[in-house]
């Protein structure tokens, strides 16, 4: 009876978000640029002088994930710090520096009749971002959604509540500095996982699409359950190929920042393979640079046999997104056996090439199909900030509206204006 009043209440919680949200996104969507700009300049400035009230609410959720005894890359996707919580500031701001979407005209063409057609970018409507962890995502996702002229509902996981919570704060703030309506961006104040089920029915029409940023279990939820469309995060099982006609040491250098700049993001890499003809050159000084940065190497046989006392890789392992200082190594039989394996077992989500032979780079720019592919340069640049996007939402790594980092371009859709002057059909 309990469990059925709290659905109750959560149920009512959840449709009164969603009717707000709902109103809020009308103004929004013909809000001024100039306005938008104001909000969003403010938001940042909020976040950067209450950083210490955001340092003290992450805390809380540190403790709590430390009681549970979570693993270290939990913590470090958890963590915020003074520098994290001023790039969050400078992200906004960023993102507050970019041209208004809204209302850009992405064609217009005249017709023979003499109709004048534009297709025009409009913001989606109400976005429901569901994600866990990261604090970060809550400035991320409401800047963006702000900038594309879209009101957004964020329900972030339990384990950073209070961080997301302070961070939420300071975008309110921002709204009201510029004159916004406040429930332009509303954090889903409980951790109820019935909230999220509320949100995946659409909350009576109120959303307009969804954006899961998490773990595979939460996307497969969100996929399975949501009635309204979904921008598909799913993980990040990114490969690195180390071709032979690469250089040995920038393939040193980008192996190991893409495994360990970060180990606990989604462009980190997760699967080194390397070209068997070079094998000789390349296998054990790259898993020396590998275990020298203190990562744990799981390896096909034959790699065991050129570097003995590996961990033996198994099948499991090349399916396996570790988020941790693990990267599974085999070796394939060139630019074709990299482009099979990755076909294989990506999530395609992003895949690094390391090759001096254009012609090798250009193959698997042609041939792998995954949302991000990068020649030469280290995998954990898969990022919207780093695409000069301001931030992002998450990486799509479906094929439909949005895919790759999820900006603000991608967060509208479309509609035509046609212009005439008297034209009938006959």
């Amino acid at each position: 009876m309990l469990d059925d009043i709290r659905k109750k209440e959560i149920q009512e919680l959840m449709s009164g978000i969603g009717r707000q949200a709902l109103a809020a996104s009308r103004p929004l969507a013909t809000a001024s640029a100039e306005r938008k700009h104001a909000a969003l300049v403010g938001m940042a400035n909020h976040i950067a002088a209450r950083k210490e009230a955001i340092l003290s609410a992450n805390a809380l959720d540190l403790e709590n994930a430390r009681e549970t005894g979570v693993a270290a890359s939990f913590i470090d996707r958890l963590s915020l710090s003074e520098s994290r919580i001023l790039d969050m500031a400078n992200a906004i701001r960023a993102i507050a520096d970019l041209p208004d979407p809204v209302g850009d005209i992405i064609a217009e063409w005249d017709r023979p009749n003499g109709l004048h057609i534009e297709r025009v970018r409009t913001p989606l409507g109400v976005i429901g971002v569901i994600y866990e962890s990261r604090p970060n995502v809550t400035a991320d996702a409401g800047a963006l959604c702000l900038k594309a002229g879209n009101a957004v509902i964020l329900r972030g996981g339990s384990d950073s509540l209070h961080s997301s919570q302070a961070i939420h704060a300071c975008l309110v703030m921002g709204l009201k500095d510029a004159g916004l309506p406040e429930h332009a961006i509303q954090m889903v104040p409980v951790a109820d996982r019935s909230a999220v089920g509320a949100m995946l029915t659409g909350l009576g029409g109120a959303i307009d699409v969804i954006v899961p940023r998490g773990g595979k279990s939460l996307v497969a939820r969100v996929q399975n359950e949501a009635r309204v469309p979904v921008f598909a995060h799913l993980e990040g099982l990114c490969h690195v190929y180390v071709d032979a006609s690469a250089n040995l040491d920038m393939a040193k250098r980008i192996v190991v920042n893409a495994k360990m700049r970060r180990t606990g993001i989604c462009g980190s890499a997760e699967t080194l393979l390397i070209d068997r003809n070079a094998k000789d050159v390349f296998v054990a000084p790259l898993i020396a640079a590998l275990r020298d940065a203190r990562c744990e190497v799981r390896a096909s046989a034959e790699i065991q046999a050129i570097v003995p006392g590996l961990i033996a890789a198994t099948e499991e392992d090349w399916a396996t997104e570790y988020l941790d200082a693990i990267i599974s190594a085999t070796l394939v039989d060139g630019i074709s056996g990299a482009i099979s394996h990755i076909a294989e077992w990506s999530s395609s989500h992003t895949e690094a090439v390391i090759a001096e032979d254009p012609a090798v780079a250009e193959r698997f720019f042609a041939e792998v199909d995954s949302a991000i592919l990068l020649h030469n340069a280290s995998t954990q640049f898969a990022d919207g900030g780093e695409f000069g996007m301001g931030g992002e939402i998450g990486i799509a790594t479906g094929k439909m509206h949005a895919r790759g980092p999820v900006g603000v371009e991608q967060l509208t859709s479309f509609k035509y204006r046609v212009r005439g002057t008297g034209q009938v059909r006959p």
